[in-house]
């Protein structure tokens, strides 16, 4: 590239020239921005004009040196593409934003090793917080945030020994009580369509339990989609032809296995019952409606961020363990 065609650097604003633009000292400058109570409005409003001017960008970095504190927490999610866990991240990142935090988000793609690397750098990082959609599986990366003295909440799943704090519920007590709704309604030929990670097996290890017997599964990679739910649905066909009902992982996945059913001319519940897990937006406005497994995510997202709030500014913590619990709304998809 030609030195013509080379992009120009922008010399970044300091604060020594907003104080300049507004005919201020530096120290008058500094406290109007960061102690504005200590400093008359009129001064305010010609350093706030001078910042516009100016294009300022205070260094929040150098600040947190200061107070030991980053005002950030970070967030780990399985994939941004999951849609049952976006209600949890929305309110989390609301509720810490009216705080003054700000969540910042890496992803594991359902990857053990994936989720070492995203953990180290976060803790890099020095959050005042993190956020993790399920439980922190290596030993190696728990006693590194044991180590690093970070709040930490665990969510979407449940233990007696979380790395500090956990919210979240059994996904074993929602494959039992699947499972146990399928057995009370009758149906002898069943199947599982489930995503490969560690909760969705939980699940299907209780529904098959509450069954008391084996029966054939399709496991798709995770993160699950409409296309993997077709794909589950044919191969359970192929395995159990009798199939009557399909618990699934997911409502992605039972959205796919109700359109590869409905593809095959199987009326829905009288051919073919499908239940979903996660009650995502859509589940209730498909044709027919699926009945699902509901978690209150929004409340995992406000509460996890208030206990990340309160240990920040050295709250005493109730409960370091909350079961949220869940409830199974039957819909059209099985008879309901």
């Amino acid at each position: 590239m030609s030195g013509m065609n080379a992009p120009t650097r922008t010399k970044i604003a300091t604060l020594h020239d907003v104080a300049r633009a507004a005919g201020v000292s530096l120290i008058t400058a500094s406290r109007a921005l960061s102690n504005p109570r200590i400093v008359s409005e009129k001064t305010i409003a010609r350093v706030q004009q001078a910042v516009e001017a100016t294009g300022y960008i205070p260094n929040l970095l150098a600040g947190s040196l200061k107070s030991r504190r980053s005002l950030m927490v970070a967030g780990i999610v399985p994939a941004l593409s999951v849609s049952q866990f976006l209600p949890t991240v929305q309110t989390l990142t609301s509720t810490l934003s009216a705080a003054g935090y700000q969540l910042i988000l890496g992803q594991t793609n359902y990857d053990p090793a994936q989720e070492d690397s995203v953990l180290s750098t976060m803790i890099g990082r020095q959050p005042d917080g993190m956020f993790i959609t399920g439980l922190v599986q290596s030993d190696k990366a728990r006693e590194r945030l044991a180590r690093a003295g970070i709040p930490v909440v665990e969510t979407w799943d449940l233990t007696d020994d979380p790395v500090d704090m956990v919210i979240g519920f059994s996904h074993d007590k929602v494959g039992r009580e699947v499972g146990d709704y399928f057995r009370k309604r009758g149906w002898e030929h069943v199947g599982v369509a489930t995503g490969n990670d560690h909760r969705a097996l939980l699940r299907r290890d209780g529904f098959v339990a509450a069954l008391g017997r084996d029966v054939p599964t399709a496991l798709v990679p995770a993160p699950s989609s409409l296309a993997l739910g077709r794909q589950a649905l044919t191969d359970l066909l192929r395995a159990e032809p009798r199939l009557q009902a399909v618990c699934c992982s997911s409502d992605q996945l039972a959205n796919g296995v109700l359109v590869e059913a409905q593809s095959r001319g199987l009326r829905i519940p009288q051919d073919l019952a499908i239940c979903g897990f996660g009650n995502a937006d859509f589940a209730a406005h498909m044709f027919p409606s699926i009945t699902t497994v509901h978690v209150d995510g929004p409340e995992i997202g406000r509460r996890t961020a208030q206990l990340i709030i309160d240990r920040c500014q050295d709250r005493p913590i109730d409960h370091k363990i909350i079961d949220m619990g869940f409830s199974l709304i039957e819909r059209a998809s099985t008879g309901g």
